[in-house]
């Protein structure tokens, strides 16, 4: 079995006594533990191990036991899901501050979907039982775990649907509109998604094929609303591209 394949099962490490504040502050910046105490962040950060995972290998795989919860701190990740006919759909990239699978705050789930490392990755971790005590200390902290479920499910369903009734000009659209509000850093031409981003990796995101997403990226960059090299695209005409993603017609 070739090693990408391979769930990275490297122990995680106990974060030091003296890294403990600087994690927290990390853990501030994520949406699910923003707002919070400083003593709540320092105890969520306690209870918190680290995990390096390689470029290409993966943190967990679809159908798994969800016995962990990750914050990503370091590199980015692509969050993927094989299909009852055996297509791999990318349903999006987590980077740093990124939460990945809150699910395991539910007894008995199983993932979703697979997250591998795109580049090498470093995230936080907290098994089962360190999520069950951290939870059962601070009621926000499950109230929150429910609503980040049911709203991923929802995401869930929007996705799917964008996919099986949207044009696919829209769906390419849309999606590096995504891109570039998560990932987007300025540059002369505008907004560059900070990523690496192959055509391939468009066409698994939107659920169409390399031919076609490289029609339609070819042609937008003809209009100038993109440029686009190795793995990497540059938004930049922004309200063009809105527009079809929103299918409004000019004029």
């Amino acid at each position: 079995m070739s090693s990408a394949l391979l769930w990275y099962d490297a122990p995680a490490t106990v974060v030091p006594a003296n890294e403990v504040a600087v994690s927290a502050a990390l853990l501030g910046q994520c949406r699910y533990f923003a707002g919070l105490s400083a003593a709540t962040l320092a105890d969520a950060a306690a209870m918190a191990q680290r995990r390096c995972v390689p470029g290409g290998e993966f943190f967990f795989h679809q159908g798994a036991p969800a016995n962990h919860f990750y914050v990503l701190i370091a590199g980015h990740a692509r969050l993927s899901q094989l299909t009852p006919e055996g297509r791999q759909i990318i349903l999006g990239l987590a980077v740093p501050h990124h939460e990945i699978g809150i699910i395991a705050a539910i007894e008995g789930a199983v993932y979703p979907l697979d997250l591998q490392a795109v580049q090498d990755c470093e995230a936080l971790v907290w098994d089962r039982a360190a999520l069950s005590t951290l939870l059962e200390a601070h009621p926000l902290l499950a109230l929150r775990a429910l609503r980040m479920v049911s709203g991923r499910f929802v995401e869930l369903q929007d996705r799917y649907r964008e996919l099986a009734t949207e044009r696919v000009e829209r769906r390419i659209a849309r999606a590096l509109l995504r891109l570039v509000a998560q990932l987007g850093r300025p540059v002369q031409t505008g907004v560059t998604v900070a990523a690496p981003l192959a055509r391939q990796d468009l066409a698994e995101l939107t659920g169409t094929t390399l031919y076609t997403v490289s029609r339609i990226l070819s042609a937008w960059e003809a209009q100038g609303i993109i440029e686009s090299g190795r793995e990497r695209v540059t938004l930049c005409d922004a309200v063009q591209l809105a527009r079809i993603a929103e299918e409004v017609p000019e004029g």
